[in-house]
């Protein structure tokens, strides 16, 4: 490769990473100054340089949105028992964490009885997407539909669910675990509505659906949101024993054991 042809993939490389940084006149002018003044051979230094910037900038990035997405930390790929879930669901799983579903504002939906892992899967997805760059959100969905009640007293309803709106993934544990109250159902749907088509929402329920009017109490408000929600979803169906049952059977088994005997 020719000096020249060298510079050129340099100096585009260079105005790359200052456009990104939003330095937008360094990126128009810098390259074409050094070649002017006959400095091409410091380019490349400069782009190391500038390529150190970039990694510590994302590297910062990413600690400020795990830092903000409220992701339990312990609960990543890392740490979950795939080996209890379906091999097809554990595949699902590691597509979800590539991110590409965001594009079209996928919902994904996390069915299941208690204790079989719905939330820890959820939560191991948003830590690979923020991994990824991408800003979550892991509430429970009783504490955010409180703060979202409490927001709309204040007459600050629009100023939260904007704030929300910054999140590319609301994940929204479970639903339906505590009945609403009519206020809490308006306002869960309100919240619903908001991000159709625009941001994606991750939920986790033990409830199916048939029986999502015990949430929104009106057959009407409970087949719009169940509406939003699957017309661009993914569902995520967890049909396996309890981690936390299991568990606690094989530790009421180890403590039932009689004690040995000691040899007299």
């Amino acid at each position: 490769m020719s000096r020249a042809a060298t510079t050129r993939t340099v100096g585009d490389q260079i105005t790359a990473l200052l456009t990104g940084f939003t330095l937008t006149t360094a990126a128009r002018e810098l390259v074409s100054r050094f070649v002017a003044a006959e400095q091409q051979p410091a380019l490349p230094l400069l782009l190391d340089v500038l390529e150190l910037e970039a990694q510590e900038r994302h590297e910062r990035r990413i600690t400020r949105l795990r830092r903000a997405s409220k992701l339990p930390p312990g609960k990543t790929f890392a740490t979950l028992d795939e080996q209890r879930l379906p091999p097809t669901l554990v595949r699902r799983l590691h597509e979800l964490a590539d991110g590409d579903f965001l594009d079209d504002a996928t919902n994904v939906l996390a069915f299941g009885l208690p204790g079989v892992g719905k939330s820890h899967a959820m939560c191991a997805v948003g830590h690979a997407l923020v991994e990824r760059g991408h800003p979550v959100l892991f509430m429970p969905t009783y504490s955010l539909v409180q703060e979202l009640l409490a927001a709309k007293r204040d007459l600050e309803l629009p100023r939260a669910l904007r704030k929300l709106d910054q999140f590319a993934v609301l994940i929204l544990d479970d639903v339906g675990y505590i009945q609403q109250s009519p206020d809490e159902a308006e306002i869960l749907f309100t919240l619903l509505a908001e991000r159709y088509e625009r941001r994606s929402v991750f939920l986790t329920s033990n409830l199916i659906f048939a029986h999502w009017d015990r949430i929104f109490r009106d057959q009407m408000a409970t087949a719009a949101a169940i509406d939003r929600l699957v017309h661009h979803s993914v569902l995520l169906e967890f049909d396996v024993p309890s981690f936390r049952t299991e568990h606690a059977k094989r530790r009421g088994k180890a403590t039932s054991r009689p004690a040995v005997e000691p040899i007299a």
